[in-house]
């Protein structure tokens, strides 16, 4: 039991995995890259980290996926370490509305993505990361082995090729944003960064455990060290609450309650600032690009449990 809430999660975890695993929801994988159309839509894994070190899980919690879009927390994590609040000049911090690889506001917009969890703010954040990275593949592994606290971390080469092979909307967006002035960097080598750190494979574990970051307020848990501050991990949280979900943010946040973060390989993680960190994972996708069991657990425990942000 977490000590600090008094609130039995392995007994609640246990209820809804057995109320939820085995109802057939509509959606489907991910199919449009083709590595992860291979995956077992019937997988359902859940780890629930406490910040008192208490750990929860169910089903396959302990099975590596590819975390997609859910990195890009990460990296505008990273970014916003080195920049500061300068980085706000290439990026918005307002919810899109649109699908995350929309290309429809970059126009009006004059190449200034509206938010960093959108396909187009990552892709400035990744040319961000680029121009201050020495090596930028290595050196954000390394990042993202030491917030999790585990060094078995590792892009899947496979998926970042088959995201490269199909991902012509990524390609337009990142042309039409040069020509705007903001990508610095060669186009190809920004997408081969971005294409891989969405191809990072965790478990739900490894992930709960890496954004007990968020709920600590920018300090990692087990050696103290401050990575954003105090400020900074609020205004990702906020990014997390108001755009993590594309344009089903809004229904996110009044079903669920929390920050979180969701990608198309088919988890989603969440935070409940000095309590916990949630990651679930469930391929089967609603027609939003969010797993369908997996946004049902949320809301649920939130329920369950009567606490949220709100």
């Amino acid at each position: 039991m977490c000590l600090l809430e008094q609130i039995n999660y392995q007994l609640i975890l246990s209820d809804i995995y057995e109320e939820i695993a085995n109802i057939d929801y509509e959606g489907n994988v991910a199919n449009y890259i083709p590595q992860l159309a291979k995956v077992n839509p019937e997988k359902f894994g859940i780890h629930l980290c406490c910040l008192n070190e208490g750990n929860y899980a169910m089903g396959d919690s302990n099975e590596k996926f590819s975390i997609q879009s859910i990195s890009k927390v990460l990296s505008l994590t990273l970014a916003f370490s080195m920049m500061g609040d300068k980085l706000w000049e290439r990026v918005g911090v307002e919810p899109s509305g649109n699908p995350f690889n929309s290309l429809i506001q970059l126009e009006t917009e004059n190449g200034i993505p509206r938010n960093p969890l959108i396909n187009s703010g990552a892709l400035v954040i990744s040319d961000i990361l680029v121009s201050n990275l020495v090596n930028p593949k290595a050196d954000y592994l390394s990042f993202i082995r030491k917030i999790s606290g585990s060094d078995e971390i590792q892009y899947n080469t496979a998926v970042a090729n088959s995201e490269k092979e199909t991902g012509f909307r990524n390609t337009a967006l990142i042309n039409f944003m040069k020509s705007f002035g903001n990508i610095k960097n060669d186009p190809e080598t920004v997408l081969d960064f971005y294409f891989h750190l969405c191809s990072i494979e965790m478990t739900c574990k490894e992930l709960a455990r890496t954004f007990l970051l968020f709920a600590n307020h920018g300090t990692l848990t087990g050696t103290g060290e401050c990575i954003v501050s105090r400020s900074q991990s609020k205004r990702v949280n906020a990014i997390m609450q108001t755009c993590g979900f594309y344009d089903e943010a809004g229904e996110f946040s009044f079903k669920v309650g929390l920050p979180g973060k969701s990608g198309v390989g088919g988890g989603i993680v969440a935070i409940h600032p000095d309590k916990y960190s949630i990651a679930v994972w469930s391929p089967k996708l609603n027609k939003k690009g969010n797993s369908t069991k997996g946004m049902k657990t949320l809301e649920l425990l939130t329920t369950r449990t009567e606490l949220s942000i709100f």
